[in-house]
């Protein structure tokens, strides 16, 4: 542990997908700042490439690499990049997602397939490409980025709800397979967090900040730092008989029951 009191991540190889922006470029920067080497992923390259810039900026060790996640082929040339470029992977964040909000009787069959795809297919693409590496490594660890949304049901999101629900059962699962292999899987679920894709998210639901500050018994929206500071916990040692597990990062939004 370094004088901070932070975890040392010192030469790890972490792979952050979707990290060009909000939560993930905000975990991609707190993991960089501890020691590691980051791969920031966006499916844009010019978007990937600017946000490596803006780590490398920053001193942090980071390369960009473009690929869509949701499909199976580009996940794997991003483990392969990865590990031509910086060795192997030590830990891989499944943080790539996109929302999918429409009443359920309107919603186009072809954009349940697209959440599907991204938010759930993705996490499962990117780690089985990259457990061969994890496991010739000894080991590594796993943080799918899932939702408050794979707890309860919220109105709209049939897709994005049945993708993160899905994901609680895939963090589950990879888990026992692949605790042989010294590999550690764990889901973050994250409620409303303040990002570019909340206040597009706000404008289409219906919701407001007040609305979530008067419902969520901290009192307060969460912030990246929020869901970043919890990823580097249960990638660092302490956290290590901890997996298959799903870590509610809410402010007690999905305990609360009242009006």
């Amino acid at each position: 542990m370094p004088a901070n009191g932070s975890p040392d991540f010192t030469d790890k190889v972490v792979i952050v997908t979707g990290s060009s922006a909000g939560i993930g470029y905000e975990i991609a920067r707190e993991f960089g700042a501890a020691g590691a080497r980051i791969v920031v992923n966006s499916r844009s390259d010019a978007r990937a490439q600017e946000a490596a810039g803006a780590l490398k900026s920053a001193g942090i060790e980071a390369i960009g690499v473009a690929a869509d996640v949701s499909d199976y082929a580009q996940a794997q040339r991003l483990v392969d990049e990865t590990a031509a470029t910086l060795g192997g992977v030590d830990i891989l964040v499944n943080n790539a997602g996109i929302s999918m909000i429409a009443k359920s009787e309107e919603l186009d069959p072809a954009d349940w397939q697209r959440a599907i795809n991204t938010n759930l297919s993705g996490p499962f693409f990117c780690s089985r490409a990259a457990a061969p590496a994890m496991f010739a490594r000894g080991g590594g660890v796993i943080l799918n980025i899932g939702s408050a949304a794979g707890a309860v049901g919220l109105p709209m999101r049939a897709a994005y709800c049945a993708a993160k629900h899905g994901l609680e059962g895939l963090t589950k699962v990879l888990a026992l397979d692949w605790a042989k292999h010294g590999v550690r899987v764990v889901c973050i679920d994250p409620a409303f967090i303040k990002t570019a894709m909340d206040e597009r998210d706000s404008a289409t639901a219906g919701y407001t900040d007040e609305l979530v500050e008067r419902r969520t018994p901290a009192g307060r929206i969460g912030r990246v730092s929020d869901v970043a500071t919890v990823a580097l916990f249960l990638a660092s040692p302490g956290a290590s008989y901890i997996t298959g597990s799903s870590i509610l990062v809410d402010g007690g939004w999905v305990a609360y029951g009242y009006l």
